[in-house]
């Protein structure tokens, strides 16, 4: 059999097997969504996925990385590099509003309040897409050049407060390491697509995700009487203005897009005092990574000044969130071709950047990856209109599943061919 005959028959190999683990992987997917876990706290999810691995076969099996992350090694029959796949785990704390048969009523606490607890951005789908593509896999070994670690990570939603977590804590506990993961791939379902849509972009494909407070310090005093003390409300008002000047204004918007929002504004309880202190709290997006620390800088001066002018005193705190997802590009360049031989030419297609932020941007800092959407939004509704990732109705057309099983599962093995002179 000559190469191209290999391929289409792999090709068609992984098809086969993928349709016929549709309804398997969408019953993991119901089972999942019917019992969502908030970050750090997916006891049962992780057990569920070990449980599947070890079935499989799968060399190695490790349990509790990152509190409850799972990391599975499957080794081929032949000798090679080390691809890894990555599904994150976590629910959010959302009351779900989807009338489901397996729609969740799960009630937990996040951060010390009671709430709800649903897969509203979809991990439950990413989950199951991985144990399927696991299972196919395992069946193909033979066919591996080299080894697949299966990465099922906890807490991409953020870790609760005081804890570490996510991608950054997995890395940290060696999760690339032993074998050396050499690329990684992973995916993300999105009511923007259809299902059955494969949207990719390569390079700055996801912002990065920053929040800022600002505490302003005045002199309190009697609102009818303003001149005899110093207002935080009309220092702050102007610090809000002055702030949207950092991307109309300083950023390079040929270069890269980027945002600047305050999102709370608190001050004062009665319309009759002018008081000491007023905070404010926002979130910084960007594209790049140079822009991003230049936004810190600028929020920092903008501030101090407008404060400084008004006779106020100010305080600039930031927390650095998540980096910008930037997917290699020679990594994606090759990896097109291949997810369109494994789904269809017209299904797979360049998308736009999305302001959301993911952690999967701290595995791409440490080895080539690339990250990219599927749809779930059935074909007879409007994308436009489809109730976003996050949303309590966020609602997932589970056709469009196999999608993402014939994509990690082919990029896999394609990799690893193609790579198969890489140091193991």
């Amino acid at each position: 059999m000559n190469a191209p005959d290999a391929i289409f028959a792999r090709d068609k190999l992984i098809a086969d097997e993928a349709d016929q683990m549709e309804a398997a992987v969408i019953a993991w997917r119901r089972d999942i969504h019917t019992h969502p876990e908030l970050g750090n706290r997916e006891f049962r999810t992780g057990a569920l996925v070990a449980k599947h691995l070890r079935t499989l076969g799968f060399d190695e099996v490790k349990e509790k990385v990152a509190y409850t992350g799972v990391v599975g090694l499957l080794k081929g029959g032949k000798p090679g590099p080390c691809v890894a796949l990555r599904a994150d785990m976590d629910g959010l704390p959302v009351v779900e509003e989807n009338d489901l048969p397996f729609k969740s009523t799960v009630r937990s606490e996040w951060n010390g309040v009671a709430c709800g607890v649903m897969h509203a951005c979809g991990h439950d789908t990413h989950v199951a897409i991985l144990m399927g593509v696991a299972e196919i896999l395992a069946g193909m070994r033979e066919h591996l050049a080299g080894s697949v670690k299966f990465i099922f990570q906890p807490a991409e939603e953020m870790p609760p407060a005081g804890e570490e977590g996510g991608a950054a804590l997995m890395i940290k506990e060696g999760c690339l390491e032993n074998p050396k993961v050499d690329a990684i791939f992973g995916l993300h379902i999105t009511s923007k697509l259809h299902a059955g849509q494969i949207g990719y972009r390569p390079g700055p494909f996801m912002a990065s995700a920053d929040t800022f407070q600002i505490f302003l310090r005045g002199n309190q005093t009697h609102g009818a009487q303003p001149w005899s003390g110093v207002d935080p409300i009309v220092v702050g008002s102007q610090v809000v203005l002055g702030l949207q000047t950092i991307v109309s204004r300083k950023m390079n918007l040929t270069q890269e897009p980027s945002v600047v929002t305050v999102g709370s504004f608190q001050a004062g309880n009665r319309s009759n005092i002018i008081p000491d202190e007023a905070k404010m709290e926002g979130t910084i997006r960007a594209f790049n990574e140079s822009q991003r620390d230049d936004i810190h800088a600028f929020i920092e001066k903008i501030t101090t000044l407008i404060a400084e002018s008004g006779g106020a005193k100010a305080h600039v705190h930031f927390k650095r969130g998540y980096p910008v997802t930037i997917n290699d590009e020679a990594l994606t360049a090759w990896s097109v071709p291949v997810m369109k031989r494994a789904v269809g030419d017209a299904n797979v297609n360049l998308t736009l950047k999305t302001c959301g932020a993911e952690d999967f941007s701290f595995f791409q800092q440490k080895v080539p990856g690339l990250f990219f959407n599927i749809g779930c939004t059935p074909h007879d509704k409007d994308c436009k209109y489809a109730p976003s990732n996050h949303s309590p109705r966020f609602y997932v057309d589970e056709s469009g599943l196999k999608i993402g099983v014939k994509a990690l599962a082919t990029l896999a093995l394609d990799w690893l061919d193609a790579n198969i002179n890489a140091p193991a």
